[in-house]
């Protein structure tokens, strides 16, 4: 557990345990490394290495107005080098898949592949919708105990998860305190996203492209909100070599320690080592 120091004087937090293939882990738009505490114990055989967005988690917290793929890809970047590493593979959840296309399209020599979780060159607008709902925005439930309870009714799209796999991730992503729980980043993180949002989204598709000659995984919750099934179709159409999984009772996003995850992580690796 360390922290470095960014271009612009920001502090992030990051983890890097084990040896081997590099395997930078980027999480989704309001989470931090602890996303990948499921698959971390399945990747014994690689040096695994995960950070924490500025704005989010145990990073410090910045202008909110640098809250963005492009910056975020470059803390990226900025933590390889700080770690001596010249190429990693990036396995990169819903945001981090993106920043991760962004990064193919741009600084291509510093991948050595590209495995995206639930998260591809189109949104679908529901999933956008149901972010946009409590982004930024305390939950409305006072303890861990009350937000584990509910946490199946408010996750569309998964099934046949444990209770206490849900308390699990309470705990990641709310802190209680006397007045209720408290969300574990930014919130004005959603400044950022309606910023954003202002502008005209881009054709994602040369950036999926981008990902040409790199191995390349991608896993898409079978109920998923934000990739749909014909947008998954499209991408294993133009990357048949992709180690590609519906990961049954599973919506936005995996937890990547499921059978269908893991079998498609291994290959992915397998083609890096």
């Amino acid at each position: 557990m360390a922290h470095f120091t960014t271009s612009d004087r920001l502090s992030i937090y990051y983890e890097d345990e084990g040896q081997g293939l590099p395997v930078l882990c980027l999480s989704g738009l309001t989470r931090d490394g602890r996303d990948f505490d499921y698959v971390a114990p399945h990747l014994t055989d690689v040096r695994l290495i995960r950070m924490d967005y500025r704005g989010r988690g145990r990073s410090e917290f910045g202008d909110w107005r640098d809250y963005t793929l492009q910056r975020e890809g470059m803390d990226a970047l900025e933590l390889l080098d700080h770690l001596g590493i010249a190429q990693a593979a990036i396995l990169g959840t819903s945001r981090g898949g993106l920043i991760a296309m962004g990064l193919a399209a741009t600084v291509k020599a510093r991948l050595l592949g590209v495995a995206l979780n639930d998260i591809g060159p189109e949104l679908d607008p529901k999933g956008l919708t149901n972010i946009m709902g409590y982004l930024g925005r305390a939950p409305v439930w006072k303890t861990l105990d009350e937000a584990a309870e509910h946490r199946p009714h408010v996750m569309p799209g998964f099934a046949n998860v444990p209770a206490a796999r849900w308390r699990a991730e309470v705990e990641k992503f709310y802190v209680e305190t006397p007045n209720g729980l408290t969300i574990t980043y930014d919130p004005h993180l959603r400044d950022a996203v309606e910023a954003g949002g202002a502008t005209p989204m881009p054709d994602l598709w040369p950036f999926f492209d981008a990902l040409e000659g790199l191995p390349v995984a991608a896993l898409r919750g079978a109920n998923s909100d934000l990739l749909s099934a014909e947008t998954f179709a499209e991408m294993q159409r133009r990357r048949p070599d992709m180690h590609a999984a519906d990961v049954a009772d599973r919506g936005h996003v995996p937890f990547l320690d499921e059978a269908e995850s893991l079998a498609a992580l291994r290959g992915w690796i397998g083609d890096m080592t």
